[in-house]
């Protein structure tokens, strides 16, 4: 083409802008269809002829509070409580789980050697303390975790109700491990499928004024065994009439 013939500039940007504003028309911006969906459907209630449980289901110790007696906690400060101190006073609030016979008496033997807040030794079951507001008052919270026989781990949870040093929550299990997230206490517990673990999650609930165990589930966590001399299996906790989730 010669230059004489070729179009002006001004007429090809007119054609361009016109051609931009007629694209522009079909497409005005409403909502589209994304196709079919499902229908959704409510739950279908199964055996109505069966009348509902008349007495709870597996007892997790839920709401099972205790004051701490014996044990002074200066200005409401509950890091000025001795930990050891603590836990013996659930030994001595329990001699049917500590004494004797009982299924943690070793344990007993055990704390009976432990020397004060600054000078336990390794061979205390009872493990360091750690705090946390869990209850929103915005003081510190107690977490204790104590060794129990057959690589069990007992976890208490402890606030200041009162005045008065008072237990919220108990639970001894086989465990993997424990975390706090947030208000939450976590445990992780092992399950007898290769590669799933238990998780329980304990909320503070202000109308009972205790740590309830919010969240119970089992997840996938890959392709593992639990480790050998560990309890896989995992039991319901004793019922209350025998000192609840101990």
């Amino acid at each position: 083409m010669s230059p004489a013939a070729a179009p002006p500039v001004a007429l090809l940007v007119a054609l361009a802008l016109a051609g931009a504003l007629l694209a522009g028309c079909g497409d005005p911006g409403d909502l589209r269809g994304a196709g079919p969906t499902s229908t959704a459907v409510g739950p279908t209630r199964l055996w109505p002829q069966v009348p509902p449980a008349a007495s709870p289901a597996v007892d997790y110790g839920e709401a099972d509070t205790e004051t701490v007696k014996g044990v002074p906690v200066p200005g409401d400060d509950i890091r000025k409580a001795d930990p050891v101190a603590v836990f013996r006073a659930e030994i001595a609030a329990h001699p049917d789980l500590y004494t004797g016979k009982g299924r943690y008496a070793q344990t007993a033997r055990q704390v009976a050697r432990c020397g004060g807040k600054s000078a336990r030794g390794p061979a205390c079951p009872v493990l360091r303390a750690y705090y946390r507001d869990l209850t929103g008052d915005g003081r510190d919270d107690m977490v204790l975790g104590v060794r129990m026989p057959d690589h069990q781990l007992g976890v208490r949870t402890y606030t200041v109700i009162g005045h008065r040093l008072t237990e919220v929550m108990a639970t001894t299990d086989s465990t993997l491990g424990v975390e706090i997230a947030g208000r939450d206490v976590i445990i992780r517990s092992p399950s007898k499928l290769a590669g799933y673990e238990y998780r329980t999650v304990w909320s503070w609930d202000r109308r009972q004024r205790a740590m309830l165990a919010a969240k119970d589930e089992i997840l996938r966590v890959g392709a593992t065994v639990p480790p050998s001399g560990r309890t896989s299996a995992r039991t319901p906790a004793p019922s209350a009439a025998s000192a609840g989730s101990r």
